[in-house]
């Protein structure tokens, strides 16, 4: 099964309560798995740690106030980013719109807002005529949105968000990637537990990477 769908179903259970620490180490294939092709990271000898999201995504609102709170406690050496899936053409604009905000330093400001938009709302914010209103009652110029929603560099990081979908080989979101290569699910108990499983793949990743680090060194002696 294909990340994405596990991470999708396990999710779909939407029990918030905090969760206590985990009794055990999870197991793989139970509470994470690994990916079936391992991808590049660009973390430059940190933790990479990534979200596959879409704005349109219920489950990734519901995760989204918890990830903000856990990405601000994660440690220095590890790193995070967002990238907005691109499963169809239809969620093709969220992902144009993910990076005009990044772009225009927007995202701390209407990142949750476009959220509510587009899940609670029902506002359809793929529609571009649709979206510059709505960003106009936002306070925000509609012509410096426009173009750079419409620019050359927020389109390359479109198609690249594209590739990446593709390339980690998903079909639903939100879903979590640890050093490129492991995930939690399929067993999941709530978005807490998701992100403990997270806490416990970060700290492996950690040691795989500090191990090949110290045998360097050792061989140098």
């Amino acid at each position: 099964m294909k990340l994405a769908k596990i991470a999708f179903a396990a999710l779909a259970i939407g029990a918030l309560a905090l969760q206590p620490a985990l009794a055990a180490d999870p197991v793989e294939g139970r509470n994470y798995h690994r990916l079936q092709m391992p991808q590049p990271t660009e973390a430059n000898g940190k933790v990479e740690v990534i979200e596959f999201f879409w704005y349109g995504c219920p489950h990734c609102a519901k995760l989204e106030p918890l990830l903000e709170a856990w990405v601000k406690r994660l440690p220095a050496d590890v790193s995070f980013r967002k990238v907005p899936a691109i499963l169809s053409d239809r969620w093709a604009p969220g992902a144009r719109l993910y990076y005009t905000l990044e772009a225009m330093n927007l995202l701390d400001k209407l990142g949750g807002a476009v959220f509510d938009a587009m899940v609670n709302q029902h506002i359809d914010l793929g529609n571009e005529s649709i979206l510059l209103d709505w960003v106009a009652k936002q306070g925000i110029d509609r012509k410096a949105f426009a173009d750079t929603y419409k620019s050359f560099s927020v389109e390359a990081r479109v198609r690249k968000a594209a590739e990446m979908t593709q390339e980690y080989g998903f079909s639903g979101v939100p879903a979590l990637v640890i050093g490129g290569k492991y995930s939690p699910g399929p067993e999941l108990q709530s978005y807490e537990h998701m992100l403990q499983v997270a806490d416990f793949l970060i700290a492996r990743n950690r040691a795989e990477i500090k191990k090949p680090a110290a045998s360097q060194k050792a061989a140098k002696k």
